[in-house]
C-alpha cells in the first residue's frame, strides 16, 4: 500500500493510460528504444534477434504525462511456428494501441518486411511514427531519406543506443497521444498463466501432467528450462495458456549469461500473465528463493495461486512443520489461494482450475462506490483512525480506482498511519473476499484550507 503526496488533487478513479506500441522486424532495436523512452533498463536487450517473444507493457513518464509503452516481438509478414505467435502478438499490440511506432534500421534501409509492415499501418486509423534507428552520427543521416518510400511520412532519426534524438521523439509521442485512450475491446483468447518457482520444484512435470504429453523437458538437474514454453491446456472444459518458465535462482542483477536472460524472460512472462501459479516443494523447507519468486509475482500485481507440490512425499510431521513455515515465511501472502498436489501422481491437479478461476475473479472484482462507502462509514465508526499530533484525521470517502489488481483510494483530511491502512486492507478482504489477488489501498490527503484556497483561485 502507498501513501500519496499530501498535495495530490482529489479526483475520481484513475483513468486508464494511453498506449504506444513499438513494432518492427527482429533486431532493429525495439527493446533498446523502449528502454530509452522509459529512461531505465526494463526490456530485455541482446544482440541476438528474437529475444523479445511477447508483448510486454511498461509505464513511462515524460513532461509530467504518463503513458504505457508496449514492447513487441519481431514482426514478420509470412511467419510460421514461434515466429507466427510473435507476429500475432505484435499485430494485437497495433490493434489495441493509441499510437504505433514502427522502428526501422536506417543502416540497412527499407526491407520487404518493413514495406509489408508499412502497408498494414497505412490502413490503420492510429497515428504512426516512423523511427529511423541506429542513426548514431551525422554520417548516417543521408540514409534516412530512403525511408520516405515506406509512405508513413517523415522518418525520425534516432539512436536508441546512444540517446540521440530521443527527447524530440518523446515530444512527438506526447503530441500524437490522445487526451484519453480509445475504448479497448475485451481481451479474447485463453487466460494466461505463468508457471513459476525455483529450479527443480516440478514445474515442467506439472505442465506435462496437464498437457498429457512431454511438452516440457524434465530432468533431475535443476535449470533444464531456460526459455518460457507456451502450452495450451484444457482444464474443466476451458482452454488456458500456460507458460513454463526457468526457475528464478537469484536476483536478476546478480545473474549472468544465459541465467541472466532466463531470469529476465521469466519476469517478463509474469508481467505478461494474468495469474501466476507458484510451485513450492512441500517436502522441503520454504526457502529464500521461494519467497523471492512470490515477491516478484506480488510486485507485478498479478493474481496468485500457491501450489504445494510433491504432497505425496509429505508425512504428518512434515505437514505440521509446513503449516508453521507458511505462517512464518509467507505471512505477506496469507490471501493467496492454495492447493496441495502431486505432479508425479496427478493427485490434486483437478483443484488447479477452480483455484485459478477464483483468483482471477478476485483480481477483476469491482466494489460499487455506494457499497464501498457504506462499508467505510461502518468500519471507521467502529474503529476510527488513531490521532496524529493530537488530532484524528477525518476520512471522507473512498473509491475503487482500478481492477487487475483492485486499487482503492481513500480520501482523508490527514495522514493515515501504515498500521491503519493495513487494517483497512484486512477488513476489505474479510468483507469482500479478494482471495488470490493483491489489493492496494492508497490515501489522498487534502485539508479544508487547501480546498477553500482552490475555490478562491489562490
Amino acid at each position: 500500500m502507498s501513501e500519496e503526496s499530501p498535495d495530490a488533487e482529489e479526483s475520481g478513479p484513475a483513468a486508464p493510460l494511453p498506449t504506444v506500441a513499438v513494432v518492427g522486424r527482429p533486431n532493429v532495436g525495439k527493446s533498446t528504444l523502449v528502454n530509452r523512452i522509459l529512461g531505465r533498463r526494463a526490456a530485455v536487450v541482446q544482440d541476438t534477434p528474437g529475444v523479445t517473444r511477447d508483448r510486454v507493457s511498461y509505464e513511462a513518464l515524460w513532461s509530467g504525462r504518463q503513458f504505457l509503452v508496449t514492447d513487441t516481438g519481431g514482426w514478420e509478414p509470412k511467419a510460421t511456428g514461434r515466429a507466427l505467435r510473435i507476429a500475432e502478438q505484435a499485430e494485437r499490440a497495433m490493434q489495441t494501441s493509441d499510437v504505433v511506432i514502427l522502428v526501422v534500421d536506417a543502416t540497412v534501409g527499407p526491407t520487404e518486411t518493413d514495406l509489408a509492415a508499412a502497408r498494414v499501418l497505412r490502413r490503420s486509423d492510429r497515428p504512426v511514427l516512423l523511427i529511423a534507428n541506429k542513426v548514431d552520427d551525422e554520417r548516417t543521416e543521408p540514409a534516412v531519406g530512403e525511408l520516405w518510400s515506406l509512405g508513413l511520412g517523415e522518418p525520425i532519426p534516432v539512436s536508441a543506443l546512444h540517446g540521440r534524438g530521443s527527447g524530440d521523439l518523446l515530444d512527438l509521442i506526447l503530441d500524437a497521444l490522445p487526451q484519453a485512450p480509445r475504448e479497448r475491446e475485451d481481451v479474447v483468447g485463453p487466460r494466461r498463466v505463468a508457471l513459476v518457482g525455483r529450479p527443480n520444484v516440478g514445474k515442467s512435470s506439472l505442465l506435462n501432467r496437464l498437457v498429457g504429453e512431454d511438452r516440457a523437458v524434465v530432468d533431475s538437474v535443476a535449470g533444464t528450462t531456460v526459455d518460457p514454453v507456451d502450452s495450451l491446456v484444457e482444464l474443466d472444459g476451458k482452454e488456458w495458456r500456460f507458460v513454463d518458465t526457468a526457475g528464478l535462482r537469484r536476483r536478476v542483477a546478480h545473474a549472468s549469461g544465459t541465467e541472466y536472460y532466463a531470469s529476465l524472460r521469466t519476469e517478463a512472462a509474469i508481467d505478461a500473465a494474468e495469474v501466476a501459479l507458484v510451485l513450492i516443494d512441500a517436502s522441503e523447507s520454504i526457502t529464500e528463493q521461494d519467497q523471492r519468486v512470490i515477491a516478484a509475482v506480488v510486485e507485478s500485481g498479478r493474481a496468485l495461486v500457491l501450489a504445494m507440490n510433491k504432497w505425496d512425499a509429505v508425512d504428518e510431521d512434515r505437514r505440521y512443520d509446513l503449516e508453521r513455515e507458511i505462517d512464518r515465511e509467507l505471512a505477506r501472502v496469507t490471501w493467496a489461494t492454495r492447493v496441495n498436489l502431486s505432479a508425479l501422481t496427478g493427485r490434486g491437479v483437478n483443484r488447479i482450475a477452480p483455484a485459478l478461476e477464483s483468483a482471477l475473479a478476485s483480481w477483476e472484482k469491482r466494489v460499487p462506490t455506494a457499497t464501498l462507502n457504506q462499508w467505510l462509514r461502518t468500519t471507521v465508526d467502529r474503529t476510527p483512525p488513531p490521532p496524529r499530533g493530537g488530532k484524528a484525521p477525518k476520512i471522507r470517502y473512498a473509491t475503487q480506482a482500478d481492477i487487475r489488481p483492485p486499487r482503492f483510494l481513500v480520501f482523508s483530511t490527514g495522514f493515515l498511519e501504515a498500521g491503519y491502512r493495513r487494517f483497512l486492507e484486512r477488513k476489505l478482504r474479510e468483507d469482500f473476499g479478494f482471495a488470490g489477488s493483491p489489493i492496494e489501498v492508497s490515501v489522498r490527503v487534502k485539508d479544508k484550507s487547501d480546498r477553500s484556497a482552490r475555490r478562491r483561485g489562490d
